[in-house]
């Protein structure tokens, strides 16, 4: 199935994106084509039955909740019923109607926490979010992970709650944001923040966002369809041409929504620069090697095309189970199930490559 495809600054930026509530579909039971039933601590036998890790789970703690939806009020967006209608109590009833295991938890949606441009009030606002996720995890051992969110505002600040993050909350990795300001993740301000991430082998989880220079750009169609996955491959492109996947050899990468546009793009981005001769300065196992070396999760990329793409690109053991609850449903499993996966496949994808980025994740 796989083959060969020829000093301290301040970052600033807004986006907009608008999105359409999808129905919710019934419930087919994915797990059971994944092996036998885990127990979590805590959750003694009600825990049977469940087997999934989704790696795409969004959360909103009731401040983030508010200035969130006062946002998208004075810009005339609407809102996603999904979203209002989020609580823990909701969270895990839903998990354990569609088998998951455990949600790892991250807010690295548009428009992030950074909504007026401040950097101290951005920070503030990622750490009030960070210790929400945290207690999450300690009332209901098991559970939920946690991508802590940062700011990317401001280094100094990025740096400290990245400490706080990993050395007090014990979070299993950082959620960022494919762009801030229309600084894409290989711009050179962010060194500092991946050079940290870097020395603690740290699994970067990275989701698009409708970046501000495109938000306008009207074919008829939400900019969340359109521009949210072109916005993963801008920020792919920019980290490999950049050098930064060159760079920073030990931090575990996963994109969101199998990687955007990423498994089409492979081949193209490969003809422009895999022949330069200082390639392997930047892309040290070519162009197609180093996109084989990210992960990937299927959040909304289930389909049969978008899978075929991304397993023609990268092995199943770069892809892990993603939902991106509550903007889409956490069964879909099932459409993997269709995709003629057999059950080792079906099972690395849902918990065993999760297990091999964040390793407590098997307890």
């Amino acid at each position: 199935m796989i083959r060969s495809l020829p000093q301290r600054r301040h970052f600033s930026g807004c986006a907009c994106c608008e999105t359409m509530p999808l129905s919710r579909r019934g419930f087919i039971a994915g797990a059971a084509a994944l092996g036998a039933a885990a127990v979590l601590p805590g959750e003694g036998d009600a825990a049977e039955g469940r087997e999934l890790i989704d790696t795409h789970h969004h959360f909103y703690p009731p401040q983030y909740q508010k200035i969130w939806l006062d946002w998208e009020d004075q810009r005339g967006l609407r809102h996603f019923a999904g979203q209002v209608a989020w609580s823990k109590a909701k969270a895990i009833e839903d998990m354990d109607r569609n088998g998951i295991r455990t949600g790892v938890l991250s807010m690295a949606s548009t428009p992030g926490v950074w909504f007026d441009f401040n950097a101290e009030k951005a920070n503030r606002l990622a750490r009030d979010c960070n210790d929400f996720a945290a207690d999450m995890m300690r009332d209901h051992p098991g559970r939920f992970g946690l991508f802590a969110t940062l700011s990317m505002l401001d280094p100094d600040w990025t740096l400290r709650e990245i400490e706080y993050a990993f050395d007090t909350l014990k979070a299993d990795g950082v959620g960022l944001q494919t762009n801030y300001g229309d600084k894409w993740l290989g711009h050179a301000d962010y060194r500092p923040v991946f050079d940290e991430l870097n020395h603690r082998k740290a699994v970067v989880y990275v989701h698009p966002l409708v970046a501000s220079c495109c938000a306008r750009l009207g074919v008829g169609a939400f900019p969340a369809v359109i521009e949210v996955p072109h916005d993963t491959t801008r920020a792919v492109t920019s980290l490999l041409l950049s050098g930064a996947f060159a760079r920073w050899r030990d931090i575990n990468w996963l994109f969101s929504h199998a990687g955007g546009t990423v498994p089409m793009m492979a081949g193209r981005i490969e003809a422009f620069y895999g022949a330069m001769p200082n390639v392997h300065e930047f892309a040290p196992e070519g162009v197609v090697g180093e996109l084989r070396r990210l992960n990937y999760d299927t959040a909304n990329a289930t389909s049969a095309p978008a899978i075929a793409a991304l397993l023609e690109l990268v092995p199943v053991s770069r892809v892990t189970y993603g939902s991106d609850y509550p903007y889409f449903p956490l069964d879909q499993m099932k459409n993997l199930q269709e995709r003629g996966l057999d059950e080792a496949e079906l099972s690395a994808i849902g918990h065993g490559n999760a297990c091999r980025l964040i390793p407590r994740l098997k307890t």
